[in-house]
């Protein structure tokens, strides 16, 4: 699975998108959607969060999921430990930002086996790309 959030302004028109190649029947499955007033974060964590129920809603247990969002792939495979362990507060004791949608991400990802890639955006990566595509596609429709 490839996923891409983006925004136009930061908070401002925003989008996100996944692309699902289920291996079994090479079929691929493509989503996307918006929000009139968001950010970037908030697009790249619901991505990720619609396809992982995407992908258990129709059975598959295990997942390779390619984000070219660090904010992501870090705050799921390393910085969320901690802030669980701290009551969801940062290292500066600060409320950790998007709160309510890592809760979601995290609650997503025990349910299956997902290995977490980090792709370089912008570089040519055809699933990437294609998220990227959506993305601005929901963000024209609209109204960036």
């Amino acid at each position: 699975m490839y996923t891409d959030g983006g925004c136009s302004g930061n908070p401002g028109v925003g989008g996100w998108a996944f692309v699902i190649e289920a291996t079994e029947n090479e079929e691929r499955i493509e989503k996307s959607g918006g929000d009139k007033f968001t950010t970037n974060n908030k697009m790249e964590l619901t991505a990720v969060i619609n396809g992982i129920n995407e992908c258990l809603s129709l059975g598959i247990e295990k997942v390779n999921i390619h984000t070219d969002s660090q904010y992501v792939k870090n705050g799921i495979t390393s910085w969320i430990k901690n802030w669980k362990r701290n009551n969801w507060k940062t290292a500066a004791k600060k409320p950790v930002k998007n709160q309510e949608l890592w809760k979601q991400l995290d609650e997503a990802n025990a349910k299956m086996e997902v290995v977490w890639l980090w792709v370089k955006g912008h570089a040519g990566v055809e699933l990437n790309e294609r998220c990227d595509t959506l993305v601005g596609q929901e963000m024209d429709k609209i109204g960036r």
